[in-house]
């Protein structure tokens, strides 16, 4: 009887697995079915496309609108004559209207784009992926960088791209740009990041101060605001400009990392305060000396070193209050060599305002310690 008993019981046993084991996979094989059938939807498309569907939701397209002052009859189209017998027309009013592209960096509905796109417009009309539009309301630009901050109003379903580190990024990295060029949503172009830190200078912008992102991918207008992003689908830079005849084709891009500290100066103080000397500035090496310094009819000496020559200094500027003059070769700031102009507008970029900036200069072969108290940049809010 005992015999009995144990096989009865291994017999309910061996049922009880064998059940438990056909539930586990009746429960368990659609998910991994499912699964396989997602990882094979996934490896039908590029990395591309997997990146951009990820991130063109945060993607918008910004329409903006500001009057302008023109004459009410163009005064090359009105007979002499006419003009005399209908006197002073006076200036109307007209709409000009723009459009460029922005992304959202936060789910409450900040947005980041171009100052040129935004600055002294009377409307913006923000327009999401899935095409409702909403209005936007600009918080601060900052011409020298050429980034702004706009709000728009909290939205259902807003979703935000994640950020990056531009400065993990290296020449030959894979770069995606998305954007609104043309007014056409949702466009993607692929290339790579062909340089890192272009001065914008070179490019012909003395007004600004950026280290720009270059870039193959295709820029186009309207694409000014959107995000470059890196393979893993993280915004690298936000596309600014693109070059026009000779180079056409090259695309630049603004670091993420100075975009986000610019975005936190406008957040919390709805503007940027950069910090300026007041000095106008020059490439000098070794070679453009001597070549000067054999001219017969070459007015001054130049030292035969690298440095920032000093071209003019602006009167009533920090520059001129710290001693700094004409001629100057400023070789030293704050403790940091200076090679060129460039070098030293980064260390006059993380200055203080109101704080002694030292430099040390070459003035008739003599090395002179000044201190210079850099001020707010003005003009700029």
């Amino acid at each position: 009887m005992l015999g009995l008993k144990k096989l009865e019981i291994i017999r309910r046993l061996s049922n009880i697995f064998f059940l438990s084991l056909i539930l586990f996979c009746f429960l368990f094989r659609p998910v991994s079915l499912f699964a396989l059938e997602d990882s094979k939807v996934k490896e039908a498309h590029s990395f591309v496309a997997n990146v951009a569907s990820k991130v063109s939701p945060s993607v918008v397209r910004i329409d903006i609108e500001r009057k302008i002052q023109t004459d009410e009859f163009e005064s090359d189209l009105i007979d002499p004559l006419l003009k005399d017998l209908l006197g002073d027309l006076g200036a109307s009013p007209k709409k000009e209207r723009g459009q460029g592209s922005g992304v959202i960096i936060d789910s409450s509905g900040l947005v980041l784009t171009n100052a040129h796109v935004v600055e002294k417009v009377d409307s913006v009309i923000i327009t999401l992926q899935n095409g409702n539009q909403i209005d936007g309301k600009v918080l601060g630009t900052d011409q020298i960088t050429d980034l702004a901050l706009v709000k728009i109003q909290e939205f259902p379903g807003l979703e935000s791209a994640k950020l990056g580190d531009s400065e993990d990024i290296q020449v030959g990295d894979w770069a995606i740009a998305l954007g609104t060029p043309y007014g056409l949503e949702s466009t993607v172009t692929l290339g790579i990041v062909s340089s890192l830190h272009r001065d914008i200078n070179t490019l012909g912008f003395s007004d600004k101060r950026l280290d720009l992102i270059q870039t193959d991918a295709a820029i186009n207008p309207g694409n000014s605001g959107g995000p470059l992003i890196n393979a893993n689908g993280e915004i690298i830079g936000i596309n600014t400009l693109v070059r026009s005849g000779p180079g056409a084709g090259l695309g630049f891009a603004i670091p993420i990392n100075l975009a986000s500290k610019v975005t936190n100066q406008l957040l919390t103080n709805g503007e940027v305060v950069h910090p300026y000397l007041g000095a106008q500035l020059v490439l000098l090496n070794e070679r453009i000396a001597k070549e000067h310094n054999q001219d017969p009819n070459s007015l001054i000496f130049l030292p035969e070193r690298s440095g920032a020559l000093v071209q003019s200094v602006i009167p009533q500027s920090p520059a001129e209050e710290g001693g700094l003059r004409r001629g100057d070769l400023v070789i030293n700031a704050e403790g940091n060599a200076i090679k060129d102009p460039k070098s030293l507008l980064i260390q006059v970029e993380n200055a203080q305002i109101g704080k002694p900036f030292e430099l040390e200069v070459l003035r008739n072969n003599k090395e002179i310690n000044l201190s210079i108290k850099p001020a707010a940049l003005p003009g700029i809010s």
